[in-house]
């Protein structure tokens, strides 16, 4: 596994062995980043970061900063630290609806990236949709990643694209940019 694009494309990414992390393909994320088009200076947050390949492929493509959530961090700060880019990242070890509720600190997002456990989305799938448009500015973008038996929906956001990509789906979301909350 590698970084796809930007300054650190072609650098390895680490996926250590026994711990429960699925990271998004390259070719998922090669298609992500091209439908998204310029991310430079953007906000990012990736939540259930897993290795924290989304957040470093934004950083990798021109975003200023980007928030990692998940309960176990470990397997992202080895990848942060060994690509030296650790200074732009904040790492924080959290639930993430309980981040997401109310632990962010009022922080607004120009895109986040969401890909928990496949077997939980059902069950989180309310508890994020109530907050996931509170994280982000006006305009912002939600990248979700799930399997194909379950499409994310978040009440608040307004669904602008999904494409499958083997059994992952991923879904892009907007928030309305008239709505300056």
């Amino acid at each position: 596994m590698r970084v796809v694009g930007g300054n650190l494309g072609g650098r390895p990414l680490l996926a250590p062995r026994g711990w429960k992390v699925r990271p998004t393909s390259e070719r998922a994320r090669e298609a992500i980043f091209s439908a998204l088009g310029d991310v430079a200076g953007m906000r990012v947050a990736d939540l259930y970061c897993g290795t924290g390949a989304m957040a470093i492929e934004a950083i990798s493509r021109g975003a200023a900063s980007a928030v990692m959530v998940d309960r176990e961090t470990r397997p992202a700060l080895g990848n942060l630290r060994s690509l030296g880019i650790d200074d732009r990242v904040e790492l924080i070890r959290s639930d993430v609806p309980e981040w997401v509720g109310g632990g962010s600190s009022g922080e607004r997002f120009d895109l986040v990236f969401i890909d928990p456990p496949w077997r939980d989305w059902e069950a989180l799938d309310p508890r994020l949709g109530v907050g996931m448009a509170g994280i982000l500015r006006a305009g912002g973008r939600v990248v979700a990643e799930s399997g194909t038996r379950f499409v994310p929906a978040f009440d608040s956001l307004e669904k602008v694209r999904e494409r499958r990509y083997g059994r992952t789906l991923i879904t892009f979301h907007q928030h309305p940019s008239s709505d300056e909350s």
